[in-house]
């Protein structure tokens, strides 16, 4: 094979992949890597593929940010097998968490409580760590103003600007102009610096 029929098998796979076709993209990465076995955005068109069978939503946002990153970095294939790994054990804790008494499971469908997910952080010994793993694959539900004041502080002090600033944009109208909540702002705008 030459070089022009390994791109258009890529974009092919590719294709599959982004129409939902999770199980055809596998097996045309998985011929791709027949041949090219060393290839990086082969291998994470496989892993992304097999974890679009089970979750699409994630392997999209995967995608997503591996074509944002992959020319930026040398090791992007890398990161995004390590968010995979990172996911599954997330995943698993989670799983500990939810098979918790009753009186201590989380009652959020889709999410995790702040307290869950600050346990969480205390267990794995990093906020960032911890965030990034979960990010694309569980909400972390926050129930008060307190609660909301250091998720945001937190998320700006391990260097998540943007993503704190989002959050204050989405909600300010939910805090009107509470003055603790307006001072997220400052407190983020400073970090920035």
């Amino acid at each position: 094979m030459s070089k022009i029929s390994q791109e258009i098998l890529l974009q092919r796979a590719e294709k599959e992949f982004l129409e939902g076709k999770f199980e055809s993209a596998l097996r045309a990465y998985g011929l791709i890597l027949k041949d090219y076995p060393a290839l990086d955005e082969a291998k994470v068109g496989a892993y992304l593929s097999d974890l679009g069978m089970e979750s699409e939503e994630e392997a999209q946002a995967l995608f997503d940010y591996y074509q944002m990153i992959k020319g930026e970095k040398k090791n992007a294939a890398e990161i995004i097998d390590s968010l995979i790994d990172s996911l599954d054990m997330t995943k698993e804790s989670i799983y500990e968490l939810l098979s918790a008494p009753v009186e201590e499971q989380v009652e959020y469908g889709d999410g995790i409580r702040y307290n869950d997910f600050l346990a969480l952080v205390k267990s794995r010994g990093s906020f960032k760590k911890t965030f990034e793993d979960i990010m694309f694959s569980t909400k972390v539900v926050i129930t008060d103003k307190d609660e909301f004041i250091d998720f945001v502080t937190k998320l700006a002090d391990e260097g998540f600007d943007e993503m704190a600033l989002g959050y204050l944009d989405a909600t300010a109208s939910l805090f009107g102009n509470d003055q603790d909540v307006l001072a997220l702002y400052n407190v983020v705008q400073g970090m920035k610096k």
